[in-house]
């Protein structure tokens, strides 16, 4: 197995020693707030009560959790107590993990306690078996994403990493093999939540549900952000550097700490999926190139030059990529723009979705180069910093565009310069210059109406 070199540094620590282990579960409503983090006000709250099958590597995984929040800044809390879902309680926590619950775990008062939480910002992460708990809390089970249903004997399986900007995934190569217990669901969540992980049936005996096998997903649920992995049943799970990462991942972006898009992503086709092969209908215009590496990323070199997709003109579309700077750095997205090879055909004949953290409101990120600003203050409440991966959408239907970043909406622009159209054209990746270094990848296209619907 081979997983990316970038992994943090919150999961090269060490294990935690056997006294944390054993002081990692509390028996009131909320834990000793002695944890060894770094409380800047933010808490978590891990649940792991079972009324089922009890997983014997809960302790590791509290342990995990609280050794995660002392590397991240936010302080956690430990209980098996139900009585910890009151509204006051709750309140005090930026996200609670249900770490391998299992059965009917909270009554009527508490589950309304627990709704009225998610619904005013709340958040939650569940963690393996959070799948196997409260089957009729529905609710819960939109919240969870799916229901447990079944699973094979422990053993090694290749997970394919679908979303690689979100935090939980960021780390991982797009081939992720390792050793687990592994679920399969009642139902697919496919298609209300946002697949970040799904396991390839091919690679393992016992799989059953019909090759399409989501296994970590997230989601924005009535007011709150939800994340869920059915990964981490051993022990060995909560020692593992690649899930730990994960696991940390998840966590950050439901607190807060990291942006991603979550709404669900159905019917994309790839352009470039971090293949040579993938680039054959691609060129380049003017000097510079992008440089292709192990992991599937493209980064510009030099330049000012333009990789563009030469495959097909794209009239009403729905584009989605990744892409992230490493400081202050410069690039963009063109759209709409004649085939060329001539990397200023785009500037004078298309729409330059900008990459630049530092420019005039009309030149930087998520603007429509020096035609029309983003909503800054959407904009920067969306961002992640330089080092870390966003998601652009850019959707184009007739003469209108519309521009996400994370899943917010940031920019809405219409043509009516009659030189220019947005109907018919490429789409391109700047390479601005030499002192400029922007990453892409994982770029993928979905064809729309020709009319927007809002």
């Amino acid at each position: 197995m081979r997983t990316s070199a970038r992994i943090s540094a919150r999961v090269r620590t060490a294990v935690v020693s056997a006294a944390v282990l054993a002081g990692g579960l509390a028996a009131g409503p909320a834990a000793s707030q002695d944890d060894g983090g770094t409380d800047d006000g933010r808490r978590v709250l891990v649940f792991s009560k079972t009324a089922g099958f009890r997983h014997d590597s809960i302790p590791d995984g509290v342990a995990a959790v609280r050794d995660l929040g002392a590397a991240d800044g936010y302080a956690v809390d430990a209980t098996e107590d139900a009585g910890a879902f009151t509204r006051a309680n709750l309140a005090r926590y930026d996200a609670v993990v249900f770490l391998s619950t299992t059965g009917d775990v909270l009554d009527d008062t508490q589950q309304a306690a627990f709704e009225e939480y998610i619904r005013s910002g709340g958040n939650y992460v569940g963690v393996h078996a959070a799948t196997d708990t409260e089957y009729d809390w529905e609710f819960y089970g939109g919240l969870a994403g799916a229901y447990f249903r079944s699973h094979p004997a422990i053993q090694r399986a290749a997970i394919d990493v679908e979303d690689r900007a979100h935090p939980s995934t960021a780390h991982l190569d797009p081939r992720w093999v390792r050793t687990d217990e592994l679920y399969d669901y009642r139902e697919n969540p496919r298609e209300h939540v946002h697949v970040l992980a799904s396991l390839d049936e091919s690679s393992y005996s016992g799989g059953s549900m019909n090759g399409d096998h989501p296994i970590a997903w997230c989601q924005e649920y009535e007011g709150g952000r939800a994340f869920s992995t059915g990964l981490g049943h051993t022990k060995e799970s909560y020692a593992e550097p690649a899930f730990r990462e994960h696991l940390a991942g998840g966590i950050r972006w439901a607190v807060g700490d990291a942006r991603a898009d979550c709404r669900p992503e159905n019917g994309y086709r790839p352009l470039f999926d971090g293949t040579a092969a993938s680039l054959a209908d691609w060129r380049q215009a003017g000097p510079g190139s992008f440089a292709l590496s192990e992991d599937g990323t493209l980064t510009s070199v030099g330049g000012m030059g333009m990789l563009w997709y030469a495959g097909k003109e794209l009239g009403s579309y729905s584009l989605k990529l990744d892409w992230r700077t490493e400081g202050d750095d410069n690039s963009g997205v063109f759209v709409g723009f004649p085939a060329s090879d001539d990397p200023w055909s785009a500037v004078d004949n298309g729409y330059e979705i900008q990459i630049d953290a530092t420019d005039s409101p009309d030149r930087t990120t998520g603007s429509v180069y020096g035609f029309r600003a983003a909503d800054l203050a959407r904009r920067d409440r969306a961002l992640n910093p330089p080092g870390e991966w966003n998601t652009y959408e850019i959707r184009v239907q007739g003469e209108r565009m519309r521009i996400w970043l994370n899943g917010v909406r940031i920019n809405a622009f219409t043509n009516t310069d009659p030189a220019r159209s947005l109907r018919d054209g490429h789409i391109g990746l700047q390479n601005h210059g030499p002192g400029d270094q922007v990453s892409f990848r994982d770029i993928r296209i979905k064809e729309l109406p020709s009319r927007p619907s809002a």
